[in-house]
């Protein structure tokens, strides 16, 4: 996966996108033990995010460049199937706002807090997302503080409370 975000990292760089965060299966790998996922999500923040109409064609473009090819709506960079998502909502936009730095291996990245994934999860509360919780509030480091300002910004907290009474009677 290093040069998968070495590849990324140049994306960056040359202005194909102006800013990046790791989510979905991949980020989760961050903060709890490992688990079964296949492809690298990356949201991003495009360059021009104010255009009426988003394209990605430019990333395409430019990975075909480059002689990586598509399967769906995933390219496959390095061997690793890759997702750019545009972000999609304000709360996806300022998770990968406040996107923390991490090392992989000796490649820089960005990767959505847990806080913002937990939100993200419970927005969509896809059974994956659900099963993804349960292990995100046994095994992670969350802010509890951090955690309750992003669902109150969000209006996640009744979906929040409502997980937490479903799951842990509480």
């Amino acid at each position: 996966m290093e040069k998968t975000l070495h590849v990324i990292n140049q994306m960056l760089s040359e202005g194909l996108f102006a800013r990046y965060a790791i989510g979905g299966g991949i980020a989760a790998l961050f903060y709890l033990e490992p688990i079964a996922t296949f492809d690298l999500d990356i949201f991003i923040i495009l360059p021009d995010e104010s255009a009426p109409v988003v394209s990605l064609s430019p990333l395409y473009e430019w990975l075909k460049g480059k002689g990586y090819g598509l399967q769906k709506e995933q390219v496959i960079i390095e061997g690793i199937p890759v997702q750019f998502i545009p972000v999609y909502n304000e709360l996806v936009k300022e998770g990968v706002l406040h996107a923390v730095e991490r090392i992989y291996g000796s490649i820089k990245t960005f990767v959505l807090r847990p806080e913002y994934l937990i939100a993200i999860m419970l927005q969509a509360s896809r059974p994956k997302d659900i099963e993804r919780l349960l292990r995100f509030f046994e095994e992670a480091e969350v802010s509890d503080e951090k955690l309750d300002s992003v669902l109150s910004k969000h209006n996640l907290k009744e979906t929040y409370n409502n997980f937490r009474k479903k799951y842990y009677g509480k």
